[in-house]
């Protein structure tokens, strides 16, 4: 095949099911995906107010195995993962040997020596490759298991309710950044209490031949509560409202962890070298004497749509860039995520707008989230 010619897409084990559902399909990170099935604000507030059920089988699944599994992570990773309990999950970064980020990841320990790290679907080839590379001299083996799960999730207040309807496993045991494995609808699935929308939720790592069972059990299942299927573009508007970042907008490979205001996920206190240590120590020294642009939160006054790259503006100078930015159908109004100079990211500063087509926008600095759920 030529260079020329397009890649085939990939499908995920559900592709019929969103067909049938009527879905419109997007080409996600070389995946054919479902990115909205009716109206996108409809989805959205329904993972707010009650459940939204998701295919998210386009993550990068790797198993990393064996005696030194653990002290690979510690050195490939920026955290400290040889403290993640049995059972337990934990929010961290892959990064350059400069500190860059290539990619914010969920890691999973499963039995002692056995973790799941799960990547972006537009990072998994890199991930996968830079874990290969640096597992030489560890006792551990990297394996690609993006074949080898589907992943559902359901999202939102209701959805514990759904889920306790179809499983025996303690859910209410489970804590979130939490897995365990169980059995939901008949199906053996890896149980996890994790989420991109700011809502309680779980996701659920299934075999792929068992995917379109699981789904349908679980639209059965929430029918009654106002569950609906829900694609990739309220997923974005649901992590925008909740302040999470997202890879390729608020994370890349020239910003660190730090420049993100994510430093915390970097754990210095750990035994031993990792990869990006001495970069790293540089750019939290950094952060510390002379902040770079910090990560805020901007609301529009007026009803204009701010997207990624447009400028943030202040007193007739660029002091900023948006790094994702949709309507919110939480707060009603426009809003973005943006990195602007330090000496304008105090909540409530003043005179700050976004170049949206050469018209300086008003905007209110605010601090993220935009969204934080009721316990």
């Amino acid at each position: 095949m030529s260079s020329t010619e397009p890649t085939e897409l990939r499908h995920t084990a559900l592709d019929a099911v969103h067909r049938s559902l009527g879905a419109t399909m997007t080409d996600f990170a070389g995946w054919d995906m479902p990115l909205r099935y009716g109206s996108e604000r409809d989805e959205h507030l329904a993972v707010r107010t009650k459940a939204g059920l998701f295919d998210l089988s386009h993550m990068g699944e790797i198993t990393v195995t064996g005696a030194g599994a653990a002290d690979l992570l510690d050195y490939a990773l920026v955290g400290n993962i040889a403290s993640v309990g049995v059972g337990r999950a934990r929010y961290t970064m892959i990064c350059q040997a400069d500190g860059g980020i290539l990619d914010d990841l969920i890691v999973y320990r499963l039995a002692e020596t056995e973790y799941m790290v799960v990547a972006n679907a537009s990072n998994a080839q890199v991930v996968l490759d830079a874990l290969v590379e640096r597992s030489a001299g560890f006792d551990a083996e990297v394996r690609d298991d993006r074949d080898a799960y589907a992943l559902i999730a359901v999202q939102g207040p209701e959805s514990p309710g759904i889920l306790k309807s179809l499983t025996d496993a303690d859910l209410d045991g489970l804590k979130y950044y939490a897995g365990l494995p169980g059995t939901v609808a008949g199906v053996p699935a890896l149980i996890a209490r994790t989420g991109y929308t700011g809502e309680d939720g779980f996701e659920l790592f299934v075999k792929p031949e068992h995917a379109v069972e699981l789904w349908q059990a679980l639209a059965k299942a929430g029918e009654g509560v106002g569950l609906v299927p829900c694609g990739l573009s309220c997923r974005d508007t649901l992590r925008l409202e909740a302040g999470m970042p997202l890879y390729g907008h608020e994370l890349t490979t020239a910003l660190t962890p730090f420049d993100a205001g994510l430093g915390r996920v970097v754990k210095f206190e750990k035994e031993g070298d990792f990869v990006g240590r001495e970069a790293l120590q540089e750019a939290a020294a950094k952060a510390r004497q002379n902040p770079p642009r910090v990560l805020v939160g901007l609301i529009a006054e007026g009803r204009r749509v701010p997207r990624a790259g447009y400028a943030v503006v202040a007193g007739g100078q660029v002091i900023g860039e948006v790094t994702s930015g949709a309507p919110s159908p939480t707060l009603g109004k426009p809003i973005a995520m943006a990195y602007v100079d330090a000496a304008h990211a105090a909540p409530g500063t003043e005179g700050v707008g976004v170049d949206i087509r050469g018209t300086h926008e008003p905007y209110e600095v605010v601090a993220l989230p935009f969204y934080k759920r009721q316990k």
